[in-house]
């Protein structure tokens, strides 16, 4: 079995929840990409990263059935593992810095693959929804404290590679902050927490905590 790391990534205030990452410190035991998205789907977690070259912070990125040119979750995880200032991904050079207990990275909305934004009146509303039917990659929200910038949201992949529901999704968070412009503080799925930040010149930063499962 090939050596990998397991992280939780935007835990909640007390540590728990959190999206879990896998992590192949070193993408050189399996360079091809077939290989690669294998592993990824034996694992089963909604994604996977192998990396590349830690000094440089190059990472490939894979969910159980496809390749992402960037992700959210991926990259706050893994920068926090390799603790270094920046990431280069197929879309671009990803900011990343260490602040006490967060971990926050720096992106563009454009590197993020098509997502659905759906708003609702109230969050009682995101809590009660079932799973959608496959086929269309929803982020669903309603403001928990507008004035505040606090949200509460649920994200649904609808791809069919056994995530029905996505607990932590940093892509998804760092485009709605580039929809509504303002920092956001998001509490998704369980009880996972993200924090954003418009940044200028159409960057935004994504950050949260991170723990060493294994």
């Amino acid at each position: 079995m090939t050596d990998y790391d397991v992280v939780r990534v935007f835990c909640g205030p007390r540590g728990g929840y959190g999206n879990e990452l896998g992590v192949v410190r070193n993408g050189a035991v399996m360079p091809e990409r077939e290989e690669r998205q294998e592993f990824a789907a034996k694992l089963g977690f909604s994604e996977t990263v192998f990396v590349d070259d830690p000094e440089r912070g190059v990472i490939d990125i894979y969910t159980p059935t496809l390749r992402l040119p960037f992700a959210g979750h991926p990259c706050v995880g893994t920068a926090w593992l390799l603790d270094v200032p920046e990431l280069v991904v197929p879309a671009g050079v990803v900011g990343a810095r260490q602040d006490g207990e967060f971990c926050w990275i720096e992106a563009r909305a454009e590197w993020v693959p098509p997502r659905t934004l759906r708003q609702y009146a109230s969050p009682a509303e995101v809590d009660a929804l079932p799973v959608p039917p496959k086929g269309e990659w929803i982020y669903a929200w309603a403001w928990l404290d507008e004035a505040a910038g606090r949200i509460r949201a649920r994200a649904f992949p609808g791809r069919d590679d056994g995530i029905d529901e996505d607990e932590a999704t940093g892509a998804a968070a760092l485009l709605l902050t580039d929809h509504l412009g303002r920092a956001l503080n998001i509490t998704q799925g369980t009880g996972s927490q993200l924090l954003t930040a418009p940044q200028p010149e159409g960057w935004t930063e994504v950050g949260g905590r991170v723990y060493l499962e294994r």
